[in-house]
């Protein structure tokens, strides 16, 4: 069964110290009352760490943590604490809850971001880069399968080094399925300019856990048309309502459908704290346009 889950990003919630984050438990409680019984912890420290407080908290509201994602700079070989940090406070958080999906994002770059979007624009790594980075990598998703037995998926994301459909492919290749699998976002893959219906078909069998985004196609065309940074592109609405957008989110069904695919596909709509949309009303829309083209989970 395909179940449909929400997560803090969703109300703006990107990173657990900014000023401008809702409270923990109106993310729950607005979660509940759009409809959804699952829920991403966010980025570690914004729920509380404690155990009991976030399970009566989860029980209160009837929510099921799903998992968790290191949105930390992997790309960065002096950040390597920093990753680890946020890496082994996810692990525990997901296992204290008996959560299942690791996720594992290399976050933004200075360097990245001006390109988003523009594969041929792209600044790459070198050899010795490359192989630090993904080594790093391999490293917290081997922590993560054999230390806290969870399942562990690389998520592409603009403007970070794992960005594009060929980054993404070449670290699959040299990184053991057993160790790390795919979470798979849809709407990442449009904005990097590659067709999500093709690259699930593709590479089915090694995505454990779903990211549903969609992208708003004119905005789309126009920051990349003008070479729009990532920041920028967010502000202008890029990321819009499931249903809105260039994914094609009844294939996504099918496909998901007619592989067994069982478990958790999770709602990420990254929007501003402070911006002029509602997520509790985006949450509801979303759930009912899952709803209407079969997700009964949702």
């Amino acid at each position: 069964m395909i179940k449909i889950g929400n997560a803090p990003c969703s109300w703006g919630v990107e990173f657990a110290d900014d000023p401008r984050n809702p409270k923990w438990r109106k993310v729950l409680q607005e979660n509940a009352e759009a409809g959804f019984t699952g829920i991403e912890l966010g980025p570690v420290g914004f729920m509380p760490e404690d155990t009991t407080i976030l399970s009566e908290a989860l029980e209160e509201f009837n929510q099921e943590l799903i998992g968790g994602v290191v949105f930390r700079p992997f790309h960065d070989p002096d950040a390597w604490d920093d990753v680890m940090d946020g890496a082994v406070r996810t692990c525990k958080a997901l296992k204290a809850h008996g959560s299942e999906h690791l996720v594992l994002i290399d976050s933004i770059s200075s360097r990245r971001s001006p390109t988003a979007g523009r594969a041929d624009e792209a600044e790459q790594m070198d050899k010795a880069e490359w192989t630090a980075y993904r080594n790093r990598i391999s490293t917290v998703a081997k922590m993560g399968v054999e230390e806290y037995d969870l399942n562990v998926g690389i998520h592409a994301h603009a403007a970070g080094f794992m960005d594009f459909e060929p980054e993404l492919e070449r670290l699959l290749n040299e990184v053991d399925e057993t160790i790390l699998k795919i979470c798979f976002d849809t709407g990442h893959h449009s904005y990097a300019g590659y067709d999500p219906v093709a690259f699930m078909n593709k590479h089915i069998s090694r995505i454990s856990y779903m990211h549903f985004k969609d992208i708003n196609p004119k905005v789309k065309a126009n920051v990349v048309a003008n070479r729009t940074d990532f920041y920028t592109a967010c502000g202008q609405g890029i990321f819009c309502n499931l249903g809105e957008g260039d994914v094609d989110f009844p294939k996504v069904r099918q496909i998901l459908i007619d592989n067994n695919f069982a478990g958790w596909c999770t709602v990420e709509q990254d929007c501003d704290p402070e911006g002029e949309t509602s997520p509790i009303k985006d949450a509801k829309l979303n759930r009912t346009y899952l709803q209407s083209i079969g997700f009964g989970g949702a």
